[in-house]
């Protein structure tokens, strides 16, 4: 299946995850098939495979089919691809596409942007330094930071110092680039987000949790943690 494909299949997908809680989601354990372990589902990828024999990742765990699960990180869907596990746990011959290692990170980032829209479009997502700094020291500051992974430390430190202060318990996730922020909110060199609690603020969560396993930047942290 081609990038195009699994990307519809994807936003398809998004559109009736909407009927499930998100907090319900991440309750839920399944079985790495690499690993053995029995992990939560905002650390692992589904995959199912298609009547044609293709794989395709399930990031929204809505598509039909048996669900292959497996670690959300690069070595591990790795070892997955080389020991060919995806066959075995299917029990049957299965079409792997040479870019999939690529891919799922891909279809995470677009799964994110996606939400960062539909959180501007609803008026809980706030940009800029300025707009952040503002909503940390308001009544109802925000529960979730978003920094550009290749944005200045500076910035970064004073809101962190400004949430410090104030005792708050945010997560930041820094995994995704200035790039990627401003497409998924339609402006240019967007470093600094802030989003209110909420499911849509869950799910950034979750995805940040497993994109963080294909790229160097750290799991999601409160600023309480990065401090410890």
């Amino acid at each position: 299946m081609s990038l195009a494909a699994a990307t519809k299949a994807e936003d398809d997908a998004m559109q009736g995850r909407e009927r499930d809680s998100l907090c319900g989601s991440r309750s839920r354990e399944r079985r790495c098939i690499v690993s053995g372990e029995v992990l939560p589902e905002a650390k692992l990828i589904r995959f199912v495979v298609g009547p044609d024999g293709a794989l395709t990742p399930d990031l929204a765990a809505k598509l039909p089919g048996r669900g292959i699960w497996v670690g959300a990180s690069t070595a591990t869907l790795a070892t997955a691809i080389a020991k060919n596990l995806f066959a075995k746990a299917a029990k049957k011959a299965v079409k792997i596409s040479p870019d999939l290692s690529v891919r799922v990170p891909a279809l995470i980032v677009q799964r994110m942007q996606s939400d960062l829209g539909m959180a501007l479009r609803s008026g809980q997502l706030v940009l800029g330094f300025d707009q952040v700094q503002r909503a940390l020291q308001g009544t109802e500051p925000p529960s979730l930071l978003l920094e550009a992974s290749d944005g200045a430390a500076d910035g970064k430190r004073k809101l962190f110092a400004i949430s410090h202060a104030r005792g708050l318990k945010i997560q930041t996730i820094e995994c995704l680039t200035s790039a990627e922020l401003s497409v998924a909110v339609g402006r240019e060199n967007v470093i600094h987000a802030a989003l209110k609690s909420g499911r849509l603020q869950e799910r950034l969560s979750m995805d940040a949790e497993r994109l963080s396993g294909f790229r160097s930047a750290a799991t999601p942290a409160s600023p309480h943690e990065r401090d410890a």
